[in-house]
């Protein structure tokens, strides 16, 4: 911008200051003095306000007036020559006069801008007073460089690339004829997406963010998001190697690499390259490959591997070698990582596929019925399997209740005689201790009778164990010594007693 002759950019001063110095270059020149000398006054006249300048059409060349105030007309201040345009405000975003321009842009906005030799600039941020001597400088447009109209989709995933705005121009031919020319292109890209521009034969990547272009030698090839897609497409009719259609829903998950790779190869999108690439793949799988060994498999994927045994094992191995290997290669070339390929459904279709269809449908009905026959036997042999698991726990049951029972009684009699054990114990160690006890007394008392020394207390202690005796045996009982003539004398009388009894048993008998 700096290079145009009696151009200002705003700076720090404002508008005003660069009023000053475009005014300055213009007296240095030998031009016309931009601003007015006229002082104003406080009585009558038209009214400047503060932020305000004053426009004056002096004979077709501009007169700013910058101080505010009241300005008065004819004849007090010569304004024969003069014509009073009107005020503007300082901080207005375009003022266009007698050839004057001043564009002020804030932080989101931009101003596209056509010199007076139709070259185009574009002032973000700043603004600038210029003074075209021949031409004009023309706002061709204030873009909000945040909320771009222009919304740009993936027109296969429907996801927004990015948003784009053209600013045109409008051209007057040798014929008269007016058309409009793009001149500027403003581009803003969200996070993790790319465009890729074209100048010549050269590619190169333009990062996210806000951009414009406005070198006509610069073209915009395309908006690419760098993040994974997904999508379900259905290939064309297939032709298997009985000769029967088959059309195929296939699910892809790719993520974008490399741009440049893919815009080189002249694809618009991820998708058309995979698409075409695909066709050609499964297209020759396919066509070594039977009806019956693709129709009982209706899907393939990561979840999704038998072990070989089914007769559509030669389809699915197919695709989990052939198809993913050479699909991830081709797709390398393009720029892209291949991240997922399964075969979603699949539709066979014509006579043959109808007739074929019902054949297998009535070889599967077979299949069913036979696997409810053995289902249901396999369900009977598993609930005798039950019974007989029941009965065994039954009888496990009963086992192991007569055992605690069993063990119970045992327990409680053994509890018993244990306690019985201990009660005859401790009454045999009570009447041993009585006895003990009983004893020491009579011993102590004997022992207090040996150590009485008086003959009258000693014949009273004998007379005391006599009464004692008696009392205790009664007072017919006779005391029979047991030793010296005493007891000699016992024996004489039990046996006279017992001649005696013999005697009366003999009578009693006669």
């Amino acid at each position: 911008m700096q290079d145009r002759p009696f151009f200002v950019t705003i700076g720090k001063g404002g508008v005003l200051a660069a009023l000053e110095e475009l005014d300055r270059q213009l007296g240095e020149a030998g031009r016309g003095r931009l601003l007015s000398k006229k002082n104003p006054t406080d009585w009558t006249g038209k009214e400047i306000l503060p932020g305000q300048i004053g426009l004056i059409n002096h004979g077709g060349v501009p007169k700013i007036l910058t101080k505010t105030g009241r300005y008065p007309g004819f004849p007090f201040r010569n304004w024969w020559a003069r014509t009073w345009k009107g005020t503007k405000g300082l901080s207005d975003t375009v003022i266009e006069f007698q050839g004057l321009t001043i564009v002020q842009v804030s932080q989101n906005q931009a101003a596209v801008v056509s010199d007076p030799q139709n070259q185009i600039f574009v002032v973000k941020n700043s603004g600038f007073a210029a003074y075209a001597i021949e031409g004009t400088y023309d706002v061709l447009s204030i873009v909000d460089q945040t909320h771009l109209p222009g919304a740009v989709k993936d027109h296969v995933t429907h996801n927004i690339l990015g948003w784009t705005h053209e600013v045109k121009m409008l051209s007057t031919i040798s014929s008269g004829e007016r058309k409009e020319y793009i001149v500027a292109t403003f581009l803003n890209i969200p996070a993790s997406n790319t465009a890729v521009l074209q100048r010549g034969d050269d590619l190169q990547l333009l990062g996210a963010g806000q951009s414009v272009i406005t070198n006509p030698s610069v073209t915009l090839r395309g908006l690419y998001t760098l993040g994974e897609n997904q999508i379900e497409m259905k290939t064309k009719d297939i032709f298997t190697r009985d000769q029967v259609p088959v059309s195929l829903t296939i699910y892809l998950k790719w993520q974008l690499a490399e741009p440049l790779k893919l815009t080189t190869h002249g694809y618009d999108t991820p998708y058309d390259a995979l698409r075409d690439k695909t066709q050609s793949i499964l297209t020759q799988i396919v066509a070594h490959l039977d009806y019956s060994s693709m129709v009982k498999q209706r899907s393939l994927g990561p979840d999704n591997m038998d072990d070989g045994d089914d007769p559509s094992s030669a389809f699915l191995d197919a695709l989990r070698t052939r198809a993913m290997d050479e699909m991830h290669e081709a797709a390398l070339e393009y720029g892209i990582v291949l991240k997922d390929l399964a075969v979603m459904d699949r539709q066979f279709k014509g006579e043959i596929a109808s007739t074929m269809d019902r054949l297998t449908t009535r070889g599967l009905q077979a299949q069913v019925e036979a696997a409810n026959v053995d289902r249901e036997n396999s369900n009977k042999v598993k609930q005798e399997e039950g019974a007989l698991s029941v009965s065994r726990i039954k009888a496990q049951t009963s086992n192991t209740q007569s055992d605690a029972q069993a063990y119970a009684v045992i327990a409680a009699a053994k509890a018993q005689a244990e306690k019985l054990k201990i009660e005859a114990e401790a009454q045999a160690e009570a009447t041993r201790l009585a006895a003990q006890a009983e004893a020491e007394a009579v011993r102590i008392k004997a022992r207090a009778d040996a150590d009485v020394l008086d003959a009258y207390a000693r014949e009273m202690g004998l007379r005391r164990m006599e009464v004692s005796k008696v009392r205790a045996y009664g007072h017919k009982t006779v005391f029979v010594p047991t030793e010296g003539m005493g007891a000699k004398m016992g024996e004489t009388m039990a046996l006279g007693m017992a001649a005696g009894l013999g005697a009366d048993s003999r009578r009693a008998a006669a």
